[in-house]
């Protein structure tokens, strides 16, 4: 299997970051990590810039969100400022995935961002929950509905463990989306929407290596929505078992 860069979503360790943004992200830099994602870049772009430069990390994707905003080009020039590639709206409200027509249109807007990113020469994509899977229309699940009506400039980053929770099999929607699929957040834990639940990867529900085989193209960004314990510490053993898996 092609071994992919193993990234991490900051997300993970956000009261670590609100607290000592330089400390946590050299806490990272010594599990391993050479790449972070980003969130609440934004406003703090300078800062995050600083930063990942003394850290010695990269941020190839980042979140925010895009579709929100009326005018984007604030986030694409902080995107630029910190070095992100890929800018990622992490989130479309769950009332937006009830209907066909929202679905439309929702993949219409991101075809308008998409197209507005690239002249800041960013890509821009979509990261899903589990209620884009859960709803369905005509036998296609919401995000398969939106991903027909995508540019194919519009990446996704394809959350397993939030597809796993939606009823879906994670590799097989993998497979189906194929090369589209750029980055994905490889969780795992026990199959529920409660997140306190959470462990390092391999040690859940998940089938992580099966996940993995089915994305050979896409970035790995190891994630905890919540953790019980230290998330540096279930960072540090997720790196070691994917990173065992694609020696």
């Amino acid at each position: 299997m092609p071994t992919q860069p193993l990234s991490v979503q900051l997300y993970s360790v956000r009261d670590a970051v609100a607290a000592d943004l330089p400390g946590a992200l050299t806490r990272l830099a010594g599990i391993g990590f050479t790449n972070v994602e980003l969130y609440g870049f934004v406003d703090r772009a300078d800062e995050y810039a600083a930063g990942l430069r003394d850290a010695g990390l990269s941020a190839p994707s980042g979140h925010a969100p895009v579709l929100q905003y009326d005018d984007p080009r604030a986030a694409f020039e902080a995107a630029k400022t910190v070095g992100v590639h890929t800018l990622i709206d992490p989130h479309h409200p769950a009332e937006h995935w009830q209907s066909a027509d929202d679905i439309k249109a929702a993949a219409e807007r991101m075809n308008t961002i998409a197209a507005a990113a690239a002249e800041f020469d960013l890509a821009f994509g979509y990261h899903n929950h589990w209620f884009e899977l859960e709803a369905h229309h005509d036998g296609v699940t919401g995000l398969e509905l939106l991903e027909q009506h995508l540019d194919p400039a519009v990446v996704l980053e394809v959350d397993t463990f939030w597809v796993t929770v939606g009823g879906e099999s994670a590799p097989a929607l993998l497979g189906r989306f194929g090369d589209r699929v750029k980055f994905i957040h490889v969780k795992d834990g026990p199959i529920t929407r409660d997140t306190s639940t959470q462990l390092p990867a391999g040690q859940g529900d998940v089938d992580v290596r099966a996940v993995l085989a089915a994305a050979p193209q896409a970035m790995r960004v190891l994630e905890f929505d919540a953790y019980t314990g230290d998330p540096f510490d279930g960072l540090a053993e997720s790196f070691r078992f994917v990173s065992e898996l694609e020696r």
